[in-house]
């Protein structure tokens, strides 16, 4: 039971991004998950915590998660889809996808399971999920357009962000060099997300930063920099998911649905209590 315990709460962060999207809420999404941890542990073989294979007890725990939701919402069925009003503008957009776009797109974009691996969970041929993301990634970009605070010391880089981030159709507020012009930056513009770097002007810190702003509002925060691993290794990657220079649109796009759905750190995650682990 030690390990089968170990092994299911090594995969906490993940079902609770997933909980929290799926139904909308984190109180909801941690209901849910830990109604998930204790069916687990019911049958851990079939949850293939008796294996160290992550990517499989990973899938079928995710496809628990939307049995019980759908469970819950056959109980319920005049109530809505997912819970509470959206409070981010990516919410609000995927809120109005059709049931299997928008898991399809989660799975895919926030868990970063491959195609073949989302109709897995879900339960329909690769096709179909193939064109089930399709239609959700067009309406999404149709939808989505991000106010983005663009924090960067580099010149050229801030220019390239820019223009990337223009390209993708989605609109820069404005540009920050140092944690003061970032902080009122972002009490004059409101932006939705925040692209940073690590390393800013006269020696600023992009963690400093990313700390101040999320103690001023919730605002999404993406790391871009080429010190990818400095966040983990210090304990900080809930602050935002990290993405090394250059990057894509789909790795922003992928980063931008993480760096919403991420429980903060000040919420109580569910436990395995009153579940003996001898």
């Amino acid at each position: 039971m030690e390990a089968q315990a170990r092994r299911l709460m090594a995969q906490l962060p993940y079902m609770r991004r997933y909980g929290r999207a799926l139904t909308g809420s984190t109180t909801s999404g941690d209901d849910l998950v830990t109604r998930a941890l204790e069916a687990a542990l019911i049958e851990p073989e079939r949850y293939n915590l008796e294996a160290d294979d992550e990517p499989v007890t990973r899938r079928r725990l995710y496809t628990l998660l939307n049995g019980l939701f759908d469970a819950a919402k056959g109980a319920n069925p005049g109530s809505a889809a997912v819970s509470g009003a959206p409070g981010h503008p990516i919410e609000a957009a995927l809120s109005s996808l059709p049931e299997l776009e928008r898991r399809v797109f989660l799975l895919v974009s926030l868990e970063e399971l491959s195609t073949p691996q989302a109709a897995d969970v879900m339960g329909v041929p690769s096709d179909e999920a193939r064109e089930a993301l399709g239609r959700a990634q067009n309406a999404m970009r149709e939808q989505l357009v991000a106010n983005i605070l663009i924090v960067e010391d580099d010149a050229i880089i801030a220019y390239d962000l820019t223009e990337t981030v223009l390209g993708m159709g989605h609109m820069v507020c404005g540009t920050a060099a140092t944690m003061e012009e970032a902080l009122a930056a972002a009490a004059a513009n409101q932006p939705s997300l925040a692209l940073m770097d690590l390393r800013l002007a006269h020696g600023g810190s992009g963690i400093t930063t990313a700390q101040a702003l999320r103690e001023t509002r919730a605002l999404p925060i993406i790391f871009v920099t080429a010190f990818a691993e400095e966040l983990k290794q210090r304990g900080l990657d809930y602050l935002g998911p990290v993405i090394k220079k250059p990057f894509t649109r789909e790795q922003i796009e992928r980063a931008i649905t993480q760096a919403v759905f991420t429980p903060r750190p000040g919420d109580t995650p569910p436990t395995l209590a009153g579940r003996s682990a001898g």
